[in-house]
């Protein structure tokens, strides 16, 4: 079984922060077929959704702070987004950014694990997250890449409350046996920063 809607725990949203808004749309509208709509609205800053068909699949932005890197990032889904980020911060994650209001669409936040792996998190109000799963162009699977496994584990079980399933190789995350995600250890072949 797989998620194929926004649930609460589960992958809700990706979206690319980019220095070059409209290289990106030219770019995944050819790669994946994407129809992007910019919100004209100058408080939405250039964001913009990529449509599969009618369905919300993901987003483009661009970077807001210097700081930022280019990079997709991926938001879970969550029913308190003010209640969560303490969980994360109890859990040893840290908040780059504390729940913010965005627009009239909901409620947005980002962390760092304790490895340093970024995440979103997102209480929905008016916008659920993406319209469609598992389908070519649309979020399918996340996965974490970790120094430190047991740790990341133990996080995102307590944040979240996914499931795992264990593997040697290859532990799945999921929620109520919904499999969505995986984790995969970062040895020694993966070069350090």
């Amino acid at each position: 079984m797989k998620l194929d809607r926004p649930v609460p725990g589960g992958p809700c949203w990706t979206e690319l922060g980019t220095s070059d808004l409209e290289a990106a749309k030219g770019f995944y509208s050819a790669v994946f077929g994407w129809r992007p709509e910019t919100d004209p609205r100058p408080e939405a800053g250039g964001y913009t959704v990529a449509h599969v068909g009618d369905a919300a699949v993901a987003a483009l932005a661009p970077l807001f702070q210097e700081s930022q890197p280019v990079a997709w990032n991926v938001s879970f889904a969550v029913t308190d987004s003010d209640a969560t980020a303490e969980t994360v911060r109890a859990a040893g994650g840290t908040l780059l950014m504390d729940p913010v209001d965005v627009l009239d669409i909901g409620r947005f936040a980002v962390a760092l694990d304790p490895g340093g792996a970024a995440f979103q998190m997102w209480q929905a109000r008016t916008f659920p997250g993406a319209g469609l799963f598992n389908a070519p162009g649309a979020l399918g699977w996340v996965e974490l890449l970790t120094r430190a496994p047991e740790r990341s584990e133990v996080f995102y079980t307590t944040v979240f409350g996914w499931t795992v399933r264990p593997s040697e190789q290859y532990p799945q995350w999921g929620i109520d046996g919904a499999d969505f995600g995986g984790m995969m250890t970062m040895d020694a072949t993966f070069p350090r920063r």
